[in-house]
């Protein structure tokens, strides 16, 4: 008897050490998971028009002005993006030159890193509509500013597109484009979207309706300053 009382005692002592030994040494607490960066800048509407109504001296001169912006935005932008604008034209072969074309495979991201659209597809609704963020609160400059829109003085929610619905080129003879986005003339038109989705009866980010004229002053006359939607092709 005397024996298995050590014995037990002996046990009740290991088990009563390994309690304070566990009691001293609890485990580790769990780090924070590590914040990831917010996506570089990937889409914006230009801050500025070219102040020459929709003579943005073509495709070309369009993507410039993109280009001059995000360089100039002290947000977060990756070295090496090529900047296009969102804008469909005519080719030197009389070919359509469609915006959705121009501008890469994506994701987008605004200045403060929210995504816009994962792709071309969710972009334009080519499998369910409304895919894309491209609001009124989501829609920012390169500077990470609101735009205008309806209810807004001035509202400047036109943006210049030159694009039915889907991101093409309209088909047909009269002028979308304002002459290839080389005409500040007070005739002709550009098709504009809206990018607060309000206004005029049409929701459209991308093809609400046609300006009255290429100039400055017929931009501003439907609610526009001749602004573009931008977005990195790589």
């Amino acid at each position: 008897m005397r024996l298995v009382s050590c014995v037990a005692g002996s046990l009740l002592v290991v088990g009563a050490s390994s309690g304070v030994a566990h009691a001293q040494n609890p485990a580790p607490a769990q780090q924070p998971a590590a914040q990831q960066p917010p996506a570089p800048m990937s889409f914006f509407i230009t801050s500025v028009g070219k102040g020459d109504g929709a003579n943005l001296g073509g495709l070309a001169g369009a993507d410039a002005h993109c280009a001059a912006l995000a360089d100039a935005s002290g947000t977060s932008v990756a070295a090496g993006r090529q900047w296009r604008a969102y804008l469909s034209a005519t080719g030197p072969d009389g070919r359509p030159i469609h915006a959705r074309d121009r501008i890469g495979a994506g994701p987008w991201h605004n200045a403060k890193g929210a995504m816009i659209a994962a792709n071309v597809a969710d972009l334009h609704g080519d499998i369910v509509r409304d895919r894309n963020q491209i609001n009124k609160v989501n829609a920012l400059t390169e500077k990470g500013a609101l735009v205008n829109g309806v209810g807004d003085t001035p509202n400047t929610h036109d943006i210049l597109t030159g694009s039915d619905s889907e991101g093409r080129a309209l088909p047909g003879k009269i002028d979308t484009t304002c002459e290839n986005w080389t005409s500040n003339s007070a005739t002709g038109s550009a098709f504009l979207g809206h990018h607060d989705r309000t206004g005029g009866g049409s929701t459209s980010w991308n093809s609400a309706h046609p300006s009255r004229g290429c100039g400055q002053q017929n931009l501003v006359s439907t609610g526009g300053a001749g602004l573009l939607y931008c977005f990195a092709a790589n």
